[in-house]
């Protein structure tokens, strides 16, 4: 059984967020940084939470923050960067532009760990996410020769390991909508006021 106490979270606020024009973690929904919103959905499944980003401002969440290890290499350097500051054998990885994640999610990915799959990781509407999922510490080593390689596309480094998808029922979609535009944002707090 995998309680929270071999479970460290990983949450990956590094990104430019070209599209948004700010950076996404800072953003909010319900007066709650999105930020936030993915700290409170991490906590009752991890032991430690590592917040992957150069950026000092997160340290005001007094949380464990390391700068990514690779700059400017994308969500595979980040996961990486993440991967190698746990000191668990399973992290639950998460970005932080989806402040809509609740614990269902979060539970059912914890309920497939297993002893063979490397990465488990969310499909929602046909669309996997590698950046809602667990990931065993193991990764650690394909993730950094292809960095080494110049690799930089997270989707090819998770092919690379041994990879359980989790489809989502068509009512848990919304859960995982990623905000990435000014017009994203603005239909969230519509639908998602309260």
């Amino acid at each position: 059984m995998n309680t929270s106490k071999n479970i460290t979270g990983i949450i990956l606020a590094g990104g430019k967020s070209s599209r948004m024009g700010t950076d996404k973690g800072f953003l909010k929904l319900n007066g709650k940084l999105f930020i936030e919103h993915i700290i409170a959905a991490l906590t009752p499944f991890v032991s430690e939470i590592i917040i992957v980003s150069n950026h000092p401002e997160y340290d005001n969440f007094k949380l464990k923050r390391v700068p990514d290890f690779v700059e400017n290499a994308g969500p595979l350097a980040g996961v990486y960067s993440g991967l190698l500051a746990s000191k668990t054998e399973n992290n639950l990885v998460l970005s932080c532009d989806i402040p809509l994640i609740n614990s269902e999610i979060l539970a059912e990915l914890v309920r497939q760990i297993d002893d063979v799959s490397e990465i488990i990781q969310i499909e929602s509407n046909g669309k996997t996410m590698p950046l809602i999922s667990v990931y065993n510490k193991s990764c650690k080593t394909v993730f950094s020769s292809l960095l080494n390689q110049g690799e930089r596309r997270l989707r090819f480094a998770v092919n690379q390991c041994k990879v359980k998808n989790i489809i989502l029922k068509k009512e848990q979609e919304k859960w995982v909508s990623n905000i990435n535009t000014p017009e994203q944002l603005k239909e969230i707090r519509n639908e998602h006021t309260y």
